[in-house]
């Protein structure tokens, strides 16, 4: 590695406007976005720090280092330096995790391999195993943040879900994340979800079937450019979390209120575990606007909130990707 030139991977972070859990749930649909909230791994020149020494690595730099060592015969074993910046919101239900794991494996195998280069069909799928093992929940993220653009996705209950079908999202419009500020919890909420699947619950049925027709209406309305029906399905969408899998909580639901009496947008949770962060989709030429007010209004309302304006983004993947029915784009 030359030190003048870092190596340095960007990841985008994702919205999940339909279908949380149906990507590991199987037979559901999800539609993800790519938003251009980016986390950012540049591998520095020499090691990182030793056990018990001063410096910034963290237990994932490690532990992502040690899953790339198992794979790649000849990696020290010590993790070089790296610098990490995000410009998304944590704990928030915008995938900041899983950017950060796919930004560090590809940091990494890049900076290890000196001109050979692993794929980034392989990068994802080695993050995905990496966060499976820890939290037992499904691929939508992994392939949200490596594919970019709109993503309809067929969920499968192990392994990465089935890309359906792919959109370039509308330059004509913007979304809004309003940011919380309460923290979520996903491993104990696919522990929850997990215990439902295997008893048999029936409101665990209700939530996949109501869920998976608002993700059709989702994408059909991405693909009609129907912003009036994308709201509306997507309000369908977070109705179905909150009322069948209780995945709201009062404070979001008066976030929800405020925004639509504020700045008349619709929002909609964005992951599961009862926290984080919810997303609005408005036209471009008034997203300024639609900021301020809703700004002012949560100002006067929820000081702890705070409104994040934001583009949707591509990927990290440098390859064409292959769409289910044998069709191939590129993202």
């Amino acid at each position: 590695m030359n030190p003048i030139h870092p190596i340095r991977a960007a990841v985008p972070c994702r919205a999940c406007l339909s279908g949380e859990d149906l990507d590991w749930l199987g037979g559901g649909r999800s539609v993800t976005l790519a938003l251009g909230l980016m986390t950012t791994v540049e591998v520095g020149p020499g090691p990182g720090p030793g056990p018990g020494e001063e410096g910034t690595e963290d237990s994932w730099q490690r532990e992502v280092w040690a899953f790339l060592r198992a794979r790649l015969p000849g990696l020290a074993p010590r993790p070089p330096a790296v610098t990490v910046r995000s410009e998304a919101p944590a704990a928030s239900g915008l995938s900041s995790s899983t950017a950060r794991i796919v930004a560090l494996f590809r940091a990494f195998a890049d900076t290890s391999l000196r001109g050979r280069r692993v794929s980034d069909a392989t990068i994802t799928q080695w993050a995905y195993e990496f966060e499976f093992a820890v939290f037992n929940g499904g691929g939508m993220d992994h392939l949200a943040v490596v594919e970019g653009g709109a993503l309809l996705l067929d969920g499968r209950e192990r392994g990465l879900p089935a890309i359906r079908d792919r959109l370039e999202f509308p330059e004509q419009w913007r979304v809004v994340v309003v940011d919380s500020g309460t923290r979520k919890d996903t491993r104990h909420h696919i522990r929850d979800v997990r215990a439902q699947l295997a008893a048999g619950d029936p409101a665990l049925a209700a939530y996949r079937s109501v869920t998976d027709e608002a993700s059709g209406r989702v994408w059909e309305a991405l693909r009609c450019r129907d912003l009036a029906e994308l709201g509306a399905a997507m309000a369908d969408a977070h109705e179905a979390m909150r009322d069948h899998q209780r995945m709201s909580t009062p404070f979001l639901e008066e976030l929800r209120t405020v925004a639509l009496r504020s700045a008349g947008l619709p929002l909609k949770l964005s992951g599961a575990g009862g926290g984080g962060a919810l997303v609005g989709i408005c036209p471009a030429d008034e997203a300024a606007e639609t900021v301020a007010r809703l700004a002012r209004a949560l100002l006067v309302s929820h000081p702890g909130a705070r409104v994040v304006p934001a583009t949707a983004a591509p990927g990290a993947r440098r390859e064409p990707v292959p769409v289910a029915g044998g069709q191939r784009k590129g993202s």
